[in-house]
């Protein structure tokens, strides 16, 4: 593929909710998992993450730490990470030695995405925090979980002293995955990389309000630490009509509380008992997802106007597709489109 202009390296990662395909139990589906991020290992991906959902029949990924361990150890070169911990259900020092001890089984390979949201129903969350650990606020939590596994904890901290054990050679590298403008400012004022997830907030301008936010109020002295990513629904496929076929097949599902809060649910029935479990009133809204969708070259261009538009570094791929066949294959012809464009890395436009 040819560009015009100064060249930009872009980097592909995969995000994967580890879903049930038709109907399959949690065992196949793991399965799965593991060989899309062992075949992902040996294509152009820098990263596999895995989500954090609780009380669902559609995806299986209740605890990404455990899931992580097993992929690092089918894996040997790609990142394994988190997309992400809920952290709002947690103590920052636990989360702290569960990944110190993943970084410790494979130094330099790990990754821990926070994110900000219950990651299910209102049922799963009291079981969770058990009426407790939800009473901090989450930036506080997320600036004790960084200070835990940098070990510099401040000396007017009432647990000064306390370190996360064990101490990896190379901590896990702390990632802020968010769908709001609001998450987009907490992620430049703790100078954190961050991930926007279009495809859980299909609201694109929204997606562009956060990025601009993101890279307007980061500090410029800590430029090192910034990296702006765009988490995307993509359907690749050998035509445009089969990958326009399989996007349209693919929608988000949106409830709004009378309080003004709103989520995305895997499912109709998931939308409505997280409705009736609120205890508010509710709206149920069904949208077409804003799939990047096409044959190879065309996806992969999509991908990269998306990230000259938005000034990122790097995309992560959601491919949610109900036929694992398909979804796989999706990932390999973009895997194949960006190796056959790759010039040192894969690269872009930057005007």
């Amino acid at each position: 593929m040819t560009a015009r202009g100064r060249q930009r390296k872009l980097t592909l990662s995969i995000l994967d909710q580890s879903p049930s395909h038709q109907g399959e139990d949690a065992a196949r589906s793991f399965q799965r998992t593991i060989e899309l991020a062992t075949k992902a290992d040996s294509w152009v991906y820098h990263r596999y993450w895995v989500a954090e959902h609780h009380s669902s029949d559609r995806v299986m990924g209740s605890s990404p730490e455990v899931l992580i361990s097993h992929l690092l150890a089918k894996t040997n070169r790609i990142r394994v990470g988190s997309g992400g911990v809920m952290l709002q259900h947690y103590s920052p020092y636990k989360v702290a030695e569960n990944f110190n001890v993943l970084a410790s089984l494979a130094p330099g390979r790990v990754d821990l995405g926070i994110g900000r949201g219950p990651g299910g129903l209102p049922q799963s969350t009291m079981a969770l925090q058990q009426a407790v650990a939800g009473e901090r606020d989450i930036g506080g939590k997320i600036l004790e979980l960084r200070e835990f596994l940098q070990g510099e904890l401040p000396e007017n901290h009432p647990l000064h002293g306390l370190m996360a054990s064990p101490k990896p050679p190379e901590t896990a590298d702390i990632f802020l995955l968010g769908t709001s403008a609001s998450s987009a400012e907490m992620a430049a004022e703790f100078s954190l990389p961050y991930v926007f997830a279009l495809f859980l907030n299909s609201e694109q301008g929204v997606m562009t309000q956060a990025m601009e936010n993101y890279h307007i109020r980061f500090d410029p002295a800590k430029i090192e630490q910034k990296r702006a990513m765009l988490a995307l629904p993509v359907v690749v496929a050998d035509t445009d009509d089969e990958a326009a076929e399989l996007a349209a097949k693919i929608k988000v599902i949106r409830i709004s509380l009378e309080s003004g809060r709103t989520l995305t649910t895997a499912t109709l029935q998931a939308a409505e008992n997280f409705g009736q479990q609120s205890g508010e009133k509710f709206e149920i809204n069904v949208f077409d997802a804003p799939v990047v969708h096409g044959s190879p070259e065309i996806a992969l261009q999509r991908l990269l106007d998306a990230q000259r538009l938005h000034n990122v570094d790097e995309i992560m791929v959601v491919t949610a597709v109900n036929d694992f066949s398909k979804r796989l294959r999706s990932y390999e012809l973009l895997s194949k489109a960006a190796t056959e464009a790759n010039i040192g890395g894969i690269t872009g436009r930057s005007e």
